[in-house]
């Protein structure tokens, strides 16, 4: 395969490189859907692909993402193609029907996965699993690995994340620039609509109180508002800087392999580099172009990225 991505001639810039394998690449796949009950009265929706395979890849979704994006599907067909059965999961709120607490998911909390992770090897009785995530579910990814080492099962041998945000807090103002905002305008719409169908679950709540919600126009406000309150946090800073996973890369205990495109309109230069501790397990690669979980190559149906992910693997 190439050593960097080459995109599509018609793909000009980090703009189109980003919206159009957003909009226009279709890859679905035969899922079952199992929803597993979590001890907090909540749920997760889970989406399996089964092969009959020991090994199984689990991937993560981005910001209001799902697991019937192609960056999940596409992945988990390549690598069901490969000896994997495969699961693509929802975070709370984003398999098609709202979750029932207060709460939703964000960047700093990986016990959803970590649970999804414990429940499939309980289920399945794997010999293997292997990790990858987009954006928010590359975070999340880390997190998991990084947060408490100790408690990763020993089943999981590494992961393979991309377009990840590593200082949330960088991004957030990367989206805030004035030639970027429509991405932020996007993400804020659909936030706004699940926590409005969530103030109607829970009237006089008022952390889902959504008056004056059109003056909301960045991430700070939001997190300020929503996130960080509903989530346990003192302020959208404090939840940045606990949720950015950067500063803990240094724990992490199994192979990784993060790529980050330069030319990717979501990420600041703090994403750019895996921070003062170096860690041998962490291999950071950065590629010219690719956009924000883009990197289509022509006549390929798998992206740089996917075709990265299993040779990777294979490496390992």
């Amino acid at each position: 395969m190439n050593p960097s991505p080459q995109p599509p001639l018609y793909q000009i810039g980090g703009h189109v490189q980003s919206i159009y394998p957003s909009f226009f690449r279709k890859l679905e796949i035969p899922y079952e859907r199992e929803r597993l009950e979590l001890e907090d009265g909540d749920f997760l929706d889970l989406d399996w692909y089964r092969k009959g395979h020991r090994k199984l890849m689990v991937v993560t979704h981005g910001l209001e993402g799902n697991s019937h994006r192609p960056y999940v599907t596409a992945l988990l067909q390549l690598f069901g193609e490969n000896g994997f059965d495969g699961l693509g999961w929802n975070c709370r709120s984003c398999s098609g029907e709202m979750n029932r607490l207060p709460r939703f998911y964000h960047h700093g909390d990986s016990e959803d996965l970590r649970k999804v992770v414990e429940h499939a090897l309980l289920k399945g009785g794997y010999d293997e699993v292997f990790l990858s995530g987009s954006s928010m579910g590359g975070s999340l990814t880390l997190r998991l690995l990084a947060e408490f080492p100790e408690r990763l099962p020993k089943e999981v041998s590494g992961a393979f994340v991309g377009s990840v945000p590593l200082d949330v807090y960088d991004a957030s103002k990367e989206l805030d620039k004035p030639y970027k905002r429509f991405y932020m305008k996007r993400f804020l719409r659909k936030l706004g609509e699940k926590l409005k169908i969530k103030e109607g679950m829970f009237p006089g709540n008022p952390l889902l109180n959504c008056e004056g919600y059109h003056r909301i126009k960045n991430f700070v406000d939001f997190d300020n508002r929503f996130t960080a309150p509903l989530h346990g946090y003192a302020d959208a800073f404090d939840f940045y800087a606990k949720a950015s996973t950067k500063p803990m890369l240094y724990r992490i205990g199994v192979p990784v392999m993060i790529v980050q495109a330069l030319n990717d309109p979501f990420l600041g230069k703090a994403c750019y580099d895996t921070g003062r501790n170096r860690n041998p397990n962490v291999k950071l690669v950065v590629t010219p172009r690719g956009g924000h979980v883009g990197f289509m190559e022509p006549g390929e149906l798998y992206t740089w990225t996917e075709r990265r992910a299993l040779e990777f693997y294979r490496s390992l």
